[in-house]
């Protein structure tokens, strides 16, 4: 890693901004091996130097993965000035940018990626690597067979839009229906949206796995933990998805 400013290094380790960095650095908070730093821009080596903030040192870290259980109510952004955001939930994070890979509606629970890898992110969001996402919802009105055909061959939910096809397996049927959907796309309240063109409301809508990850049935609702190695090399190299119709 090549040298860096300790300025930029402690405001991307979640320290501060570089104003701030520069008042604490007027104050002797900060020292690199074990001398006080007198100049905010100096250039360090985060790999081979010892940083220290009031005492503590700081590791560097490149990125950060995350896995949150996102409860409902908040929104899937960065910043948001009147609502809580998925960032707002992630408390110990060495990072000051992390992102949702994606989002989540506000009323929508369940699995988000949080990082600040965007190579990663685009290849998990880009429409031509067929990335599945599966979601559990529950649905005002009986689900037929009809029903997963129709989402089988796609559904038209917009003039213009038709999304592609789908898997709608049915866990049960009756005036509030319980399924799973799968799909490969991302569109604004998609899942909602294709029901409603059936003529059915989604009343609860909680996405479950998305990459071949599942959701860890741990984290309760606001909670998260780092992905593991395993989840990782999996979402850097995503199963293709390919929805193929069963041939009767």
């Amino acid at each position: 890693m090549s040298n860096m400013r300790i300025d930029k290094f402690l405001s991307e380790m979640n320290i501060g901004s570089r104003r701030e960095i520069k008042e604490y650095t007027k104050a002797g908070r900060i020292t690199l091996n074990n001398e006080v730093v007198k100049k905010s821009d100096m250039k360090i080596n985060p790999e081979t130097d010892c940083i220290c903030f009031d005492g503590k040192e700081v590791v560097y870290a490149a990125f950060e993965y995350y896995m949150l259980n996102k409860p409902a109510g908040v929104v899937s952004a960065t910043e948001d000035s009147l609502h809580q955001t998925v960032i707002d939930l992630i408390k110990d994070s060495k990072r000051a940018d992390l992102f949702p890979v994606g989002r989540l509606d506000k009323d929508t629970e369940g699995l988000l990626f949080i990082t600040n890898d965007g190579e990663l992110a685009h290849r998990l969001l880009s429409p031509t690597k067929h990335v599945a996402k599966t979601y559990f919802a529950r649905v005002k009105g009986t689900i037929t067979n009809e029903d997963v055909e129709k989402f089988h061959a796609g559904v038209q939910f917009d003039r213009e839009l038709v999304a592609k096809p789908a898997e709608l397996e049915i866990l049960s049927s009756g005036d509030i229906s319980e399924v799973y959907v799968t799909l490969a796309e991302g569109k604004f309240h998609q899942v909602k949206k294709m029901f409603l063109a059936l003529g059915k409301e989604v009343v609860f809508l909680k996405r479950v796995k998305m990459a071949g990850i599942p959701l860890d049935e741990h984290l309760k609702s606001g909670e998260y933990r780092l992905l593991t190695e395993d989840e990782l090399n999996q979402l850097k190299n995503p199963p293709l998805w390919i929805w193929r119709p069963e041939i009767s």
